[in-house]
């Protein structure tokens, strides 16, 4: 094992604050992991992790370590990319997290065409719809949709996805179509939550300057858009959803929904990647963003079609 190797192992226990969680990450034994960081504080001579039965917490020492090391590799994947260039291939494995509707129905579907481009690189998808912690998951990139919380992450922003108020034909010759607000009051809503237990503000439109909610009522509420959209087609409610999803689902099912109250549509959602704060991208990741953006800002660029 070298001494890069090393500072890897050391990066990853550090930021996961657990020996057996970097060991599962890196795919090393336990005691290689555990090893490798004891020769390193004795080659240093100093103590940079303070380890006891329940957690492991970085000394002084190895914050300041942390810090200098992580630098040190940004450098060297630099300089390892200068000589990438003039068509030699990108290698190695992308960690990346995104919803499990675009996913789906946007980057699976022309994922084979990057990686017919760069067969050696490994791309690891986690699609779901909770929120990931990138750095201790070990995530190279997430794709999100939404408002961002305040984070040390670097964001780049790809553009806002229109959003549409939907419902099943078979709900609307039920419950009739709604053509105002107050309408609403005679109608259910499917409520989405990422984490049971709640229910959403209700109905959301954007006036231009300010998003309003009306209260609502509906008897489910689901935290994922499989659901999500299963359950508006079942009859059960009304859904607001961006555009592109409904498009897609559509097309595939050829089961399409109706557009209700185009005039009171949500707030356009943003879509940003995120990524670690480093001075210096890898090249395979910065490919991949790259491409990534390129694939999704179409979608973002969508004007008020039709559903």
């Amino acid at each position: 094992m070298n001494q890069l190797d090393t500072l890897q192992i050391f990066q990853r226990v550090a930021e996961l604050a657990s020996f057996s969680g970097a060991a599962r990450q890196l795919g090393l034994p336990n005691a290689t992991v555990s090893l490798a960081v004891q020769q390193l504080e004795q080659m240093l001579g100093t103590r940079l992790l303070q380890r006891t039965t329940r957690r492991v917490q970085m000394t002084g020492d190895g914050e300041a370590f942390y810090q200098r090391s992580k630098e040190l590799l940004d450098d060297f994947e630099s300089l390892r990319a200068m000589f990438r260039s003039g068509g030699k291939a990108l290698t190695g494995k992308l960690r990346v997290d995104m919803s499990s509707a675009m996913a789906r129905e946007v980057v699976l579907l022309e994922l084979p065409d990057f990686l017919e481009r760069h067969p050696q690189l490994e791309v690891e998808l986690s699609a779901s719809d909770r929120r990931v912690d990138l750095v201790s998951e070990g995530f190279d990139c997430v794709l999100r949709t939404g408002a961002l919380d305040d984070s040390s992450l670097v964001a780049r922003p790809i553009g806002h996805l229109v959003q549409v108020n939907c419902a099943s034909p078979a709900y609307l010759a039920r419950h009739g179509v709604p053509r105002t607000l107050q309408d609403l009051a005679g109608h259910k809503l499917v409520h989405y939550r990422q984490t049971l237990g709640g229910r959403s503000p209700g109905w959301e439109w954007f006036d231009g300057k300010e998003t309003h909610y009306v209260e609502m009522g509906g008897g489910v509420t689901v935290n994922s858009t499989e659901t999500y959209y299963a359950a508006c087609q079942a009859g059960l409610g009304m859904i607001q959803l961006p555009l592109v999803g409904v498009r897609k689902r559509s097309a595939l099912a050829q089961d399409s929904l109706v557009e209700v109250l185009p005039e009171y549509r949500p707030a356009p959602m943003p879509v940003s990647m995120l990524y670690a704060s480093r001075r210096h991208v890898p090249a395979r990741l910065a490919e991949f963003m790259d491409w990534l953006h390129a694939l999704i800002l179409p979608l973002t660029q969508e004007g008020g079609m039709k559903v």
